[in-house]
């Protein structure tokens, strides 16, 4: 950061960091048209959701014990203060410490939506093997989003990773307003 408190030249990304997440979003935009297109209408038991519901809870169990093994790791060698946590102010511990419970964190927020549209389709069988394959889709680009918020937490990929997951719950929710006669 400079004095005037604006990000310096090598904190703000360029062109080249943008225009690859754009051609990343493009990208994932047009398979998911694709996987979208191919599984509409395809009939399938709404319990084919309670599988990805499965594997978003395995990632957000993950991260929950990444989060555990750093910040109790860090306070017994010494790496964070047991009064950071007390106070969540006083002598913060290193960055890297805190990205799995920012990521966990994170897991606890935007996702209960992906919940709640799939408990929904398993509810009132509103699904079809597209809704299945998009939860698939959500599933992933968490994934993907967690490894990079705790790998390297590169902003400009994060971001990406987030957005494209934030699209394909909002067309799961458009679909499934559809498909149960919300429209």
């Amino acid at each position: 950061m400079t004095e005037a408190g604006e990000p310096s030249a090598e904190e703000k990304p360029g062109l080249r960091e943008y225009a690859l997440v754009t051609a990343a979003l493009t990208a994932f935009v047009a398979a998911l048209v694709v996987s979208v297109n191919r599984g509409s209408g395809q009939s399938v038991a709404g319990k084919a959701l309670i599988a990805p519901m499965l594997g978003m809870f395995a990632l957000t169990a993950l991260v929950w014990l990444l989060m555990v093994l750093a910040r109790n790791g860090a306070i017994l060698r010494g790496m964070a203060s047991v009064r950071y946590y007390a106070d969540y102010r006083s002598s913060p511990p290193q960055e890297w410490i805190e990205r799995p419970a920012r990521t966990f964190n994170n897991l606890m927020q935007v996702p209960t939506l992906f919940y709640v549209v799939c408990v929904l389709g398993v509810v009132t069988g509103a699904t079809d093997a597209a809704q299945v394959g998009l939860a698939w889709f959500y599933v992933g680009a968490r994934v993907v989003h967690s490894i990079v918020y705790i790998g390297w937490n590169y902003v400009p990929a994060r971001f990406g990773c987030w957005f494209a997951s934030c699209v394909v719950l909002g067309t799961m929710w458009w679909r499934f307003a559809g498909m149960s006669g919300g429209m």
